[in-house]
């Protein structure tokens, strides 16, 4: 399941590759890209930055990296595949999912950062009361949507360790690759790897309703089959967490939905309906006040309103509205956490109208939040 870098010893014209991560990691970097006929990149805030004083790579540097952080049943699928995912640990530093693949006849990779601590819900901005209620529920089905790097594995690592902590439960979590390891605290934490201890997210997800389980943490949803799946285990008395590459709550609702043909979709709506329990939708903005970013969030709870407007297609649309008027449960849309975060001077108007739903909206609620205080001609830009 883990490999760590006892083989790790590659040379980059003096500089150990170990090395070079270490010194990406405490720069905060959040990815690290390494590819033949270029510098080694890191990802900062959101920016790609070559790092400085290290030579392009040759295709075969890249290709050692690469097979020195694989295990050799690893080196046999990649050589079949062309390409893999799994994770790799140095310790001390951090792990890292890793995507190693083919292009232009060279190997180029890709590492994501995974730090070793989970941070709170307070750390990382998330809505604690919602969350903690979600944690505590004995079924239904939590979605964490949001698009690449938007922080939605570190969203349910989080809700894992709550829940490990807090409750003596019997937790499986089936990832592509693991990333966050989980020691058992009061719950015991069962993690399998796809690849390395089950073939796909559908199979283990169906043999895991026979291991007792009492919550079930699907890395992603990504067919039909898992879909449904997870709809039954939530509906049978299992709490389920999953996530979704989709912008905001409507979309994710409409991807769901989306997934099965037209004449069973009345069906799963109903289903879908009553196994839901809420969406939390994320992006991760550039702070305006220094380095590291800032997450905005738009919140559904799945009240009996917004369970109507899911259950009627010509209503869906309609859960928008809700979001915006019942803000005393905790539910907002996007705009709504981009006005209070620009207000609170943790992003810049600008990112504040790139990043909303409707910049129309968002110019409107700020208008109407700041009065004869907004500057006008900015806010008409």
């Amino acid at each position: 399941m883990n490999q760590t870098p006892s083989t790790y010893t590659q040379q980059s014209r003096g500089l150990r590759i170990a090395d070079l991560l270490k010194t990406m990691v405490s720069q905060h970097a959040s990815d690290v890209h390494l590819h033949a006929g270029a510098p080694p990149y890191m990802r900062i805030d959101g920016s790609l930055v070559p790092f400085q004083g290290v030579p392009v790579l040759t295709p075969q540097q890249t290709e050692q990296i690469a097979l020195a952080m694989m295990s050799e049943t690893q080196r046999e699928l990649f050589l079949h595949r062309h390409e893999l995912d799994f994770g790799f640990t140095i310790p001390g530093v951090a792990r890292f999912r890793c995507n190693v693949f083919r292009q232009r006849g060279s190997i180029g990779i890709v590492m994501r950062v995974i730090h070793d601590t989970v941070a709170s819900f307070e750390t990382l901005g998330l809505p604690v009361d919602i969350l903690k209620d979600f944690a505590g529920r004995a079924r239904g089905l939590v979605l964490v949507t949001g698009p690449t790097g938007s922080g939605k594995s570190t969203t349910l690592a989080a809700i894992i360790d709550f829940i490990n902590r807090k409750y003596p439960k019997n937790i499986i979590t089936i990832e592509d690759p693991i990333e966050i390891l989980h020691r058992n605290q009061r719950s015991l934490v069962i993690q399998r790897e796809i690849g390395q201890d089950t073939s796909d997210f559908f199979s283990a997800l169906k043999y895991s309703m026979r291991q007792d389980p009492d919550v079930i943490m699907i890395g992603e949803m990504r067919d039909r089959e898992t879909v449904e799946a997870a709809i039954t285990a939530a509906q049978t008395g299992h709490l389920v967490l999953s996530t979704l590459h989709t912008l905001d709550t409507v979309r994710t609702v409409n991807r769901i939905i989306d997934f099965f043909p037209p004449h069973e979709r009345d069906q799963i709506r109903v289903l879908f309906a009553e196994s839901l329990l809420g969406i939390i939708s994320q992006r991760l903005l550039p702070r305006s006040t220094g380095p590291g970013r800032v997450l905005a969030l738009e919140v559904l709870i799945n009240t009996p309103l917004i369970r109507d407007y899911i259950k009627d297609e010509t209503k869906t649309y309609m859960i928008k509205d809700a979001l915006i008027e019942d803000n005393l449960r905790g539910m907002q849309t996007f705009d709504q956490h981009l006005v209070d975060l620009y207000l609170a001077g943790h992003i810049s108007l600008d990112e504040a109208v790139t990043a909303a739903t409707s910049s129309h909206e968002l110019k409107v609620m700020l208008t109407q939040r700041q009065g004869a205080k907004v500057d006008a001609k900015k806010v008409r830009k």
